[in-house]
Order: C-alpha cells, then sequence, then structure tokens
C-alpha cells in the first residue's frame, strides 16, 4: 500500500488594524490557503478548532492585546425554542426557502448593498463590487449551499452556508433591512437549526461570539450553545461571567498556535 506525504499547509499572519467587533482594539489573524484535493477535510478539521472560511481561506483571531473573540456553534440536540423564539419564527412563517449550488445573482448582490448599506455601512465589505460579490459565493472548494428566502416573487434573505462533517457552518448571511423588526438574522439561525435537525446534523456553526460587542451579543440567546475556550469545545454557560477585557499574557507566540493545530491524517491511495 502506497502512502502519500501530505504537503502541511503553511499558516501566516495578517498586519493589525481595526477590530470591526470592539471599539479602539486592534484585530490580527492566522490563516491558511485553502485549496487541492484535501481542502474539505482541511475546512473539516480546522472548523472543529475555532477557524472560519472566507473563500479560499481558512482563519482565525490571533489578536496581540485581545481574546475576546470566541468561536461558537449550537449544539443542535440541546438547542430549545424560547418563547421569543417562537414568536420570530411565526412572523416569518410566510417566507419561503430554496437551497441552491452556490452561484451568484444580480438580485443577491441587490440585496446585499441594500444590507451593507444599513447595517455595515462603514465596514470591511462597503467597498465591495459584484465581481467580488461574485467571489464570495463561487470561489470555494469545499461543499458550500445558498439558501434563499423569498416572499413571493421578492429576495428576502441569502444564507452562504458550509456543509462540514459534523454541522452547517453559516458562512455569511444578509437581508433585507426592512425586515429587521421580524428579527430575520435570529430566523435564519433557527431555520438553519431545524434544517441540521432534520438531517441529523449535530452542530450549527455561527463564526464568532463575541462578549461586550453589540453585533455579536444577540448569539448568545440562543441555548445549547458552545464555545471553542482553551482548545476544546465548551457550554457557553453564563454569558455575564465573560469579560472583553484586555488580556495580552492570554496569546500564545505564533509558532506555538500552529504547533498546536491538528490537521488532517494522510490517507492511502492506490493499491
Amino acid at each position: 500500500m502506497r502512502h502519500t506525504l501530505p504537503i502541511a499547509p503553511q499558516f501566516y499572519v495578517t498586519a493589525q488594524q481595526p477590530c470591526p467587533y470592539l471599539e479602539g482594539r486592534q484585530e490580527r489573524k492566522l490563516f491558511t490557503s485553502l485549496q487541492g484535493d484535501d481542502a474539505q477535510r482541511l475546512n473539516d478539521k480546522l472548523s472543529h478548532q475555532g477557524f472560519r472560511r472566507s473563500q479560499n481561506v481558512l482563519y482565525r483571531p490571533s489578536c496581540t492585546e485581545c481574546t475576546a473573540c470566541l468561536s461558537a456553534r449550537i449544539d443542535v440536540q440541546k438547542f430549545e425554542l424560547s418563547k421569543s423564539q417562537k414568536r420570530v419564527i411565526n412572523r416569518n412563517k410566510t417566507l419561503k426557502r430554496e437551497v441552491n449550488s452556490p452561484w451568484a445573482t444580480e438580485d443577491q448582490y441587490e440585496l446585499f448593498r441594500k444590507y451593507l448599506g444599513a447595517r455595515h455601512a462603514r465596514g470591511g465589505m462597503a467597498d465591495m463590487d459584484v465581481f467580488e460579490f461574485a467571489a464570495m459565493i463561487e470561489e470555494t472548494p469545499i461543499r458550500t449551499r445558498v439558501a434563499e428566502y423569498t416572499l413571493g416573487q421578492d429576495l428576502i434573505a441569502v444564507s452562504l452556508t458550509d456543509l462540514i462533517d459534523d454541522g452547517l457552518s453559516m458562512v455569511y448571511s444578509f437581508y433585507d433591512p426592512s425586515y429587521t423588526k421580524s428579527s430575520i438574522g435570529t430566523y435564519l439561525i433557527l431555520d438553519h437549526i431545524a434544517l441540521a435537525k432534520e438531517a441529523d446534523i449535530p452542530y450549527v456553526y455561527l463564526g464568532y461570539w463575541v462578549p461586550g460587542s453589540p453585533k455579536m451579543g444577540y448569539k448568545a440567546r440562543f441555548s445549547g450553545l458552545e464555545i471553542y475556550l482553551n482548545k476544546t469545545w465548551t457550554p457557553l454557560g453564563d454569558p455575564g461571567s465573560f469579560s472583553a477585557d484586555l488580556h495580552p499574557l492570554n496569546s500564545e507566540p505564533i509558532a506555538e498556535q500552529v504547533a498546536s493545530i491538528a490537521l488532517p491524517d494522510s490517507k492511502p491511495v492506490g493499491p
């Protein structure tokens, strides 16, 4: 039996830039390229360790003075609807969901621009043109789907979602800002939980929960939430017990961070 000698992925760090979640902070990311025949296995393995995908890149925070960003996922079997979440489902019950291959459309881009203008006008995506948007949707070397939510002929919301070995990973979602009062963002997560339950999928990955960030605080309202802390997934517990204070001594050197990352095992090929 012959065995491949896998080419280990190379990891890099970005330059520091203003944090989009906590004012006055600087963010830095550890990242690697996602490509080749092993892309799906690498994405699965690193997603289990707090990494997120953006097109052909996997990344996670590696900030020099802050460890506030915590990867979050919902344990589907432990999730229970709250009364307010039941009302959210009822308010959005007229929406129709259709799941397709990752293909960008003009309607999606128009909705995306409307969403950014209302919610993230000064964010890093504010200047994204239609070609960059198409790349965000379509450039994926792994199993990815686009869920579109419509009301009649109108596109109301879109969720770009990856399929990993133990869950659904919500990469990016956007929606018509006029539906904000319907808690459409919460509804998209609830609908993904329902999809996962139907398919007997254990987890729904939500990206990062950041204590003290108004943009990210809503994730703590979902029961069954787990966070990736000290190299393991653990129930969130009391959100109030977490602080966004600076903890520079908690940040390992980059070399140690990379050395502790578990990579996919090599697999035999041929007879």
